[in-house]
Order: structure tokens, then sequence, then C-alpha cells
């Protein structure tokens, strides 16, 4: 894929600031649920305050606001959180609900839309694509096409794929490519653990979201998946969720257990830098934690836009919060990203 020069809008502060968690709806993937979803429990109510996607009792999206696919609209937003880019990706529910064939065409949807918006503005977006990961081949084939199309630069994958861990063999040649294609993976949670216990307080989104991620980071390890593609680039999201807070547990287990010992070549700690983390910690002590145990360059600003449990002013954490270096602000707020996603 050719590269884009990131130039920055004279309406957007200095110094550059790539936002590589801000979630995008486009109008086409809503209305193929709203068209194809039904044989597969999935339906679209269209309320006053907006379009929810609900998929039989179980809670849906909150009510999604046309910022979430009006471009004119979300670039105003970032202009007045001081945000340059947005990396979009599709969130909850994903497309694993579906068939194979249908997945393909909600993945289409997506990624063409995605696409689409970084040709419209180049300087603002970039796509971090859809796959339908519950049919690997389809998956694969999706993979090879979105390589090719411009703007698209990452790979969004569940936390698992309706219950099946990232690890499983069937996915190996997903990585694979990834690797070769340069295409970062970035991981958001979706049908996690906790069951029963976590369905009230909202306690599956505030609980399960950080623990299915370091469920997911822990089988990407002990799993080898990080051994083997040695030159693949996986982004947690929520900070890492529980993952760096654990990781002293994990390599216990290590030494301790026969289970944990069987293909991760080395210590747990060892591969707390081969992941890059967002800033969503919604904690600064916790947020400054995680920055002096992987680095300021592993980290990258994110918001999870534009929901309630992201940052309404994102810049604001990395500038005024963590007492950070002008330099290593600089490389949470927008230079680690812009390399990864090779926006320059």
């Amino acid at each position: 894929m050719a590269s884009t020069l990131i130039v920055q809008s004279p309406a957007v502060a200095a110094p550059l600031a790539v936002d590589i968690h801000a979630h995008f709806y486009p109008e086409s993937f809503l209305k193929l649920i709203e068209e194809a979803g039904s044989p597969f429990g999935m339906r679209l109510n269209r309320t006053a305050k907006g379009p929810t996607i609900l998929r039989g009792d179980a809670p849906g999206t909150p009510p999604l606001d046309a910022t979430y696919w009006d471009l004119d609209r979300r670039r105003r937003v970032m202009d007045r959180q001081g945000v340059t880019v947005h990396a979009l990706s599709l969130t909850q529910p994903m497309v694993y609900w579906a068939d194979g064939e249908l997945g393909v065409r909600l993945a289409r949807a997506v990624n063409d839309a995605m696409s689409e918006a970084h040709r419209a503005f180049p300087d603002r977006f970039v796509g971090c694509a859809t796959l339908p990961m519950q049919d690997p081949r389809r998956a694969l084939d999706e993979l090879t096409r979105v390589a090719a199309l411009p703007g698209i630069r990452g790979v969004y994958l569940g936390t698992n794929v309706n219950g099946r861990e990232l690890s499983e063999p069937e996915f190996a040649p997903i990585f694979e490519r990834c690797e070769a294609a340069k295409l970062p993976v970035l991981l958001h949670p979706i049908n996690v653990l906790g069951g029963p216990r976590l369905q009230r307080f909202y306690l599956h989104n505030l609980l399960g979201n950080p623990f299915d991620t370091a469920v997911a980071a822990a089988h990407l390890i002990f799993g080898g998946v990080l051994d083997r593609y040695k030159k693949l680039e996986v982004c947690l999201p929520h900070a890492g969720g529980a993952f760096p807070y654990l990781a002293g547990r994990l390599e216990r287990g290590q030494r301790v257990r026969p289970e944990a010992k069987e293909t991760a070549r080395r210590p747990v700690a060892d591969y707390l830098r081969r992941f890059t983390y967002d800033t969503i910690s919604h904690s600064p002590d916790a947020l400054r934690f995680l920055v002096d145990t992987v680095g300021a360059d592993r980290v990258m600003l994110g918001s999870d836009y534009c929901f309630d449990m992201g940052y309404e002013r994102p810049r604001e954490v990395v500038t005024q919060k963590l007492k950070l270096s002008r330099a290593d602000q600089t490389r949470i707020l927008g230079t680690t990203a812009a390399r990864l996603l090779r926006l320059s």
C-alpha cells in the first residue's frame, strides 16, 4: 500500500495526535444489519436518539448518533479535541455473529467505507479492517483484498471469535499475512468472559472488557503466536486491560505450573514490549505505571470515540496528568502511531 503523508489541519493543535481507538459505524453496515440480520437474531432499532444494534435479549449498543458515520461532524469533534487522525475501527457487535457469507458482506461494507473516508480526507482518517474471522478462509481472502485498499493500515480483531481463542491454529494464516503485509493487529473485547455474574452494574464492560483483553494476551503468549510471528505488532486496548498488572502472576505460573510452560519461549515480562497499548485507563496512576513498565514508545493515544466509557478530551491525560517529558508526550500522542500505521 502506498503511504500517505499526514498533514496537520490548521484547526488542530500541534503536535500530531493520532487516536488509535476511534470507533466507526458506517451507514452501509447498519443498513445491512437491518436488511439481513434477522435470521441471526440481530436487528436494528431506529430511535429518535439514533439507531441501536440489538441481538436477542442481550444489552445492545447505546443509540448511535451521526458522529459515528458523518465525517464532517466527526472532523469538527476531532478539531475540538485537538486530534489530527482517527484510526477507524468497528466494535461491538463486530461481524462474527453472522455466517461466513453475510460476514464477508458486512466486513466489506465496513472496510470499503473506511477506505472511502480516507480517500475523502487522507490527512484525517485511516482504517483498521474488519475480518469475518468466523470463517478463516473467507477472512484470509478479505485480508488479501483490503491490503490493497487505500487507507487500510491495520486489522481489528475481537479478543476471541465466538469463544475461540486467537491462538487456535485455524487463525495462524491471518497472523502470518498481517505480519507479511506490515498490518498491525489491534484487539477489542467482545463476547467477554464472566457470564451472569457480570450482568449487573454494567460489569460485563467495566470488568469483563479488561479481563478478556488479558486472556487474549495470555493466549497469544502461551500459545506461541508472538514467537512464531516475531515482527507482528499487536495493540491491546484500554491500556492493556488487566494484562500489564498481572504479568508477574502469569510469570510465576510459568515457573511453577507445567500447564504454563508449554510453548512460550521467554518469561512473560519479556513479552510486555511486544505489545503496544492505548491510553484508556481512566487512572493517571495506572497509566503512569504502564508507561514506566513498557516505555512511552509503546503507548499510544486512544479515546474509545465516542462511547460514554471513553475520553472526551483524550490529549489531556497525556499532556497534563502524567508529568511526562515533551519527547514522551510526542511519542504517545502521535509519533509511535504514525510509525505503526505508516502515516508518512
